[in-house]
């Protein structure tokens, strides 16, 4: 859909609207010529490799989640922690996160998208290290924010960088496959958390667990480091011959354009030169402009987390509180019996994006993001009328409506408000505002998981698991109504 306020064209660097199709090629500017040069290649082996490396950030933030989930039962049983100390842990995770989104937008639009790419793995392996060896509270309090903080900044400077090395006619696709991967990090979660709790029969199994984070995090550091920083970036910042030898690695056969472009460019050769352009600030994002849009991409994704978040983080509890397994004995067994109907719920996480995958392109972000949103809010009443069910002395059949309501709400949420809302803004902004509207974004969501995570814990403990399944409902209900509103904005900026 088109907005009748949508930002107009900068006259300096290309990435704020796509060019008009009368206009002449000597009208557009350098960036504009290379991107249409990148739009119009076929999707290369480098690029799905350049890819997979993007997808350190989302794979370890489900991976963290999933693993802290499981880790929980018995590091309260180890420490005798009660819920609000709970609470703050789980929070710690996610408060890291609104720091570090906050902080690598706008560092990511400075200083490159690669840069921050390989800090933040440095930063999760350290925070997984400290929470691994924890001797009580604080050390697990710091271990997982500094695991937050990593994980917030590779968000944006995950985000961004995709959406500036693939051509058009992936892009959407690839997007939605790097969110897909927070699946694919609770799945691995899962099996190795299995593995361990099943042949490691110790209360120590925990430490296995987060000890897992931080082999992954430094194996994604090791591999980024050989990647070319984004090209588009190297652009903005007046970068050019970079800029070329990012595009060649990229598009070697284009080896001829892409220097006679850049080098008119870096020359003042062409029309329409690039200047290092002056950091707009987060102030730009709240104009007139921007701020319909910053509403569009911060509010439905902020209250998509904390249901996300809270769900996905105390679906093992919650199992545990609705009594799935109907099994008894000590923490560990209760502990594998638990992430193992997690795990097996888990895997629509993974089917939803799959589906999201496949819809998203077709259908729309829009449209996806308002079907998913009110999907969710009716597994949430599913899981409702399971609890009361399950307390009722006719509740064998509650089991089926735990199951269905876990499946719909993963499900949905994933081919929708999860696979779009990551989308929204390296799509809905320009480049030199990319990272920053990014960061932004995930960085209210952050504060939405935060609030879930800190707040679920504290509400089951005194109002039980309804309350809870209430809040996450109307949360869903609140984000549906927001992308109705402020849908009309989604409009593509390359």
């Amino acid at each position: 859909m088109s907005s009748g306020n949508a930002p107009r064209a900068s006259t300096q660097r290309g990435g704020y609207n796509k060019p008009s199709s009368r206009a002449s090629v000597t009208d557009l500017s350098p960036s504009q010529r290379l991107t249409s040069l990148l739009d119009g290649s076929p999707l290369k082996p480098i690029q799905r490799w350049l890819w997979v490396l993007s997808t350190g950030g989302t794979l370890l933030d489900g991976f963290v989640i999933f693993v802290l989930g499981v880790a929980m039962p018995l590091i309260i049983a180890e420490f005798r922690l009660t819920p609000d100390v709970v609470g703050l842990i789980g929070a710690s995770l996610v408060f890291g996160a609104v720091f570090g989104a906050g902080f690598g937008g706008p560092m990511a639009d400075r200083l490159g998208r690669k840069k921050l790419m390989v800090v933040d793995m440095i930063i999760i392996a350290a925070g997984a290290a400290t929470s691994a060896l924890a001797n009580g509270f604080p050390m697990l309090f710091i271990g997982q924010l500094l695991v937050g903080v990593g994980v917030g900044i590779d968000f944006p400077a995950s985000s961004s960088y995709v959406s500036e090395v693939l051509p058009k006619r992936s892009r959407a696709r690839m997007m939605v496959a790097t969110i897909a991967c927070q699946s694919v990090g609770m799945l691995l979660a899962a099996v190795i958390t299995l593995v361990l709790l099943k042949n490691v029969h110790s209360a120590q199994t925990w430490r296995l667990f987060l000890a897992t984070e931080s082999v992954i995090a430094v194996l994604f550091f090791l591999l980024r480091l050989s990647e070319p920083d984004s090209a588009h970036w190297l652009m903005t910042q007046g970068r050019c011959a970079q800029a070329a030898q990012a595009f060649i690695r990229i598009m070697p056969e284009q080896r001829e354009a892409v220097l006679q472009i850049t080098g008119n460019a870096g020359n003042g050769g062409s029309a329409i030169s690039i200047r290092p352009p002056r950091q707009p600030g987060i102030g730009i994002l709240f104009s007139r402009a921007y701020r319909a849009r910053t509403v569009l991409v911060a509010v439905p994704w902020f209250l998509m987390d904390i249901a996300t978040y809270g769900v996905g983080l105390f679906t093992p509890i919650i199992l545990g509180a609705i009594d799935v397994s109907g099994k008894r004995g000590d923490v560990i067994a209760r502990d594998f019996a638990d992430a193992k109907g997690s795990a097996a719920i888990d895997l629509f996480l993974l089917l939803g994006f799959l589906v999201g995958i496949w819809a998203v392109p077709r259908f729309g972000r829009i449209r996806m993001q308002t079907l998913g949103f009110a999907s969710m809010a009716f597994g949430m009443l599913l899981l409702m009328v399971a609890v009361h069910l399950s307390n009722s002395p006719a509740g064998s059949g509650h089991i089926a409506f735990v199951f269905a309501g876990f499946i719909l709400f993963n499900l949905s949420m994933n081919a929708g408000p999860n696979s779009t809302t990551f989308t929204l803004a390296p799509i809905l902004f320009p480049t030199e505002l990319r990272a920053t509207a990014s960061g932004f974004a995930a960085g209210v969501a952050k504060i939405g998981a935060t609030l879930g995570v800190f707040v679920l814990p504290i509400l089951k403990g005194r109002f039980g698991v309804p309350a809870v399944l209430g809040m996450m409902a109307a949360v869903s209900l609140l984000g549906l109504a927001v992308t109705l509103i402020f849908g009309r904005e989604d409009t593509e900026q390359l």
